[in-house]
């Protein structure tokens, strides 16, 4: 049976290794968001239709973009609160500052 560490502990000496693997995930599905925005961006009668939502998307791609550079943060081995202060994105910031606070 695996042996499971304690998460807060940090002491699983792959975490590093998934914290990574996670990133390039999420900038896999930036790709795939970028790329669906292109076609739509293509169809003129969408581009008429919903040019206001179109905005969402330019948002999912930044979340996904700073989420990953947190997890790359971490990965480097960079404290919580180092992996987090570079977050341009204020609402990103703001709610994982307050889940590091909610669990002290």
């Amino acid at each position: 049976m695996e042996k499971h560490n304690s998460p807060a502990t940090g002491t699983d000496p792959l975490i590093g290794v998934l914290h990574s693997a996670v990133a390039g995930e999420l900038r896999h599905v930036r790709t795939l968001i970028e790329e669906l925005a292109e076609v739509l961006v293509g169809d003129e009668h969408f581009v008429d239709r919903y040019l206001d939502k179109l905005q969402a998307f330019d948002l999912l791609v930044q979340c996904t973009e700073e989420s990953a550079a947190v997890l790359d943060r971490l990965a480097a081995g960079a404290c919580t609160q180092s992996a987090i202060a570079p977050v341009r994105l204020g609402q990103i910031h703001e709610r994982l500052h307050s889940a590091l606070k909610a669990a002290h």
